[in-house]
């Protein structure tokens, strides 16, 4: 049709005809055209990691996320996820990292981040609590807090995950507290490494690669970690034993940069937060038979699941906490502090 349009006329009033034609054309397809340009500069992808497996709860939580975030905003924004610390980023270097616009963000192990405050290490406090219920009544109470201090580092709560309790992993059965201090253990924050040593553990905080080297290279014979956590890391291959002593159930806290998502649009926004919150529900849906599945797991790759654990060794493990509790609530405010001794009447 526009060739015609175009040919050369005889008359200029038919010329003039065409013109308008050819006009209204161009002008009919240009918003449309102006659309798809709009769509596609609102795209957005953010990259994401943990330094953890795609199959531990971490890496579960993180592949949730990113599918409910693409189907509700139909694409318009993608998250690339890296597992494994496959980016060489371990959870105390994530929010530096996202600051620096390595990552957009990540999903950390939140004791790893109690430097930043000690509210983000309230989840790994000693025996504080002991069932799926009370942890989420006190992470509830706790994510204004968790929401406050990341938001004063240029950081946004995405969600919560809520790990299975924490274990001792070893090479030999703990019979009792007398074997503690023959252990090289790997902890996980400084919450945990001050109660280890309390007790008489040579414990120190380690992220995992180096931790899983120091298995490798002999250097540890002990890791304080969950079923989910030495599942996906085999920890079987040198840790054949397991203790259930339940000292804490952590948190990891999966979190995007601050302007990142201030740059989409406000329905945007809301759809990201509704995929953040169904990804915190479904979370909490997989710990209900997480450890039960875990610990079936560990036992088809021949580990030695010691439940209950020793009672002396449990006794010893308390006793060893109440002066790191005592610290960390000198350290924290008011409203920290608050959470913890509710937890403690309940």
């Amino acid at each position: 049709m526009l060739p015609d349009l175009l040919f050369p006329m005889r008359y200029p009033a038919k010329r003039i005809r065409a013109i308008l034609v050819l006009a209204v054309f161009i002008l009919s397809v240009a918003p449309a055209a102006a659309q798809v340009t709009s769509q596609i500069a609102s795209q957005v992808t953010w990259r994401m990691t943990t330094e953890y497996p795609e199959n531990n709860i971490s890496g579960i939580g993180l592949a949730t996320f990113a599918s409910r975030v693409s189907d509700r905003t139909h694409g318009f924004v993608t998250v690339t996820n890296a597992f494994d610390n496959q980016l060489k980023i371990n959870s105390g270097e994530m929010p530096r990292a996202a600051l620096d616009g390595r990552i957009a963000g990540g999903d950390a192990f939140a004791g790893a981040l109690s430097g930043l405050d000690p509210v983000l290490g309230l989840s790994t406090l000693p025996f504080l609590v002991q069932s799926v219920d009370l942890a989420r009544a006190a992470n509830l109470r706790a994510r204004p807090l968790y929401e406050k201090v990341l938001a004063a580092r240029g950081l946004k709560l995405l969600y919560v995950t809520i790990w299975p309790a924490t274990g001792l992993w070893s090479e030999r059965p703990l019979d009792g507290a007398d074997d503690l201090p023959k252990l090289n253990l790997r902890t996980y924050d400084a919450n945990s490494t001050e109660v280890m040593r309390a007790a008489g553990a040579n414990a120190q905080f380690l992220p995992m690669d180096a931790a899983l080297a120091g298995l490798r290279e002999h250097r540890l014979n002990a890791f304080l970690t969950s079923g989910d956590g030495g599942a996906g890391r085999k920890l079987w291959d040198f840790l054949p034993h397991f203790t259930a002593i339940n000292y804490a159930m952590p948190i990891s806290i999966a979190f995007i940069r601050s302007d990142a998502f201030a740059e989409l649009s406000e329905p945007m926004q809301r759809e990201v937060l509704a995929a953040a919150a169904e990804t915190e529900q479904s979370q909490l849906a997989l710990l209900t038979h997480r450890t039960s599945e875990n610990y079936a797991r560990m036992r088809d790759n021949g580990v030695h699941i010691a439940e209950p654990a020793p009672a002396s060794l449990v006794t010893e493990l308390r006793k060893a906490a109440k002066d790191a509790i005592a610290a960390w609530e000198t350290r924290s405010g008011a409203e920290a502090t608050a959470i913890v001794e509710w937890a403690r009447q309940q």
